[in-house]
């Protein structure tokens, strides 16, 4: 593994629920001698990827880091739309609505609407879930052939809950479902009680694609309310493919509004 590569698994660390590390704890995490972490964490410091934190001996993300992460929101033009376009739902619906990528097997939000409803469900941007297991992850996953799926998932699928796929023979069928329908639901898979809606949007190369996602209480939605949801996503998608430079999409079909 290259010290560049390295470099990544650490920053790959951090999340929402962990924004700071140790060294103990990264070497942990990536199973590495705690020399060889020291040596790194301290040159992405120098080199500003992380800061150290005063008065501790961890390390957090450095403002390079964040710079550059509002540069790729400000600078994507398919997160821009995309965000747009959940905003329009979000605020519709009154539910809480993202913008997330695919990143190997994982699936991270980017953008973030809070819903007005009383009761609202979400999770923190930038926190990563298994694709598998989540709507927003299946609408990406759908978009790749079955065979890159397999690769992405080497060891057996370990399902958080026994709503989400438990195998891969499960997995494949609901993205080809995905594929004919144009969208992915998630019922009680990686948060108890949380719905979600997801529609992929193409980008203009491979891998830079983004979906449309609404989450949202169970308790509250019927399955009129989920189909009226699943229109305006498809709506918003189409939008944004209708738009001049944008991509077409080659795999997952957008279903009719009207069907």
């Amino acid at each position: 593994m290259t010290t560049l590569s390295t470099a990544g698994q650490v920053l790959r660390c951090f999340s929402a629920r962990r924004q700071e590390l140790t060294v103990t704890e990264v070497a942990e995490l990536l199973s590495l001698p705690k020399s060889n972490v020291s040596r790194l964490l301290r040159a992405m410091r120098e080199a500003g990827f992380l800061e150290g934190i005063p008065d501790s001996r961890g390390y957090r993300p450095g403002i390079l880091m964040f710079e550059l992460g509002h540069s790729y929101r400000r600078d994507s033009a398919l997160v821009a739309r995309a965000h747009a376009a959940v905003g329009r739902v979000s605020r519709q619906f009154g539910h809480s609505g993202y913008v997330s990528i695919r990143d190997g097997a994982d699936v991270i939000g980017l953008t973030f609407h809070e819903g007005s409803r009383m009761l609202r469900v979400g999770t923190p941007v930038g926190q990563r879930l298994p694709a598998f297991a989540a709507a927003s992850g299946r609408s990406l996953l759908a978009r790749l052939p079955d065979e890159e799926v397999r690769r992405l998932h080497p060891a057996p699928l370990a399902p958080p809950s026994g709503t989400a796929p438990q195998d891969m023979a499960e997995l494949l069928a609901r993205l080809e479902a995905v594929r004919r329908e144009g969208f992915a639901i998630a019922t009680d898979e990686s948060n108890p009680g949380v719905g979600s809606i997801a529609v992929a949007v193409a980008g203009r190369q491979p891998g830079e694609d983004a979906c449309l996602c609404l989450v949202y209480p169970l308790s509250l939605v019927d399955a009129t309310e989920r189909e009226r949801m699943i229109a305006a996503l498809l709506a918003e998608a189409r939008e944004i493919h209708a738009r001049p430079g944008a991509a077409v999409p080659e795999r997952a079909g957008l279903r009719s509004a009207a069907a």
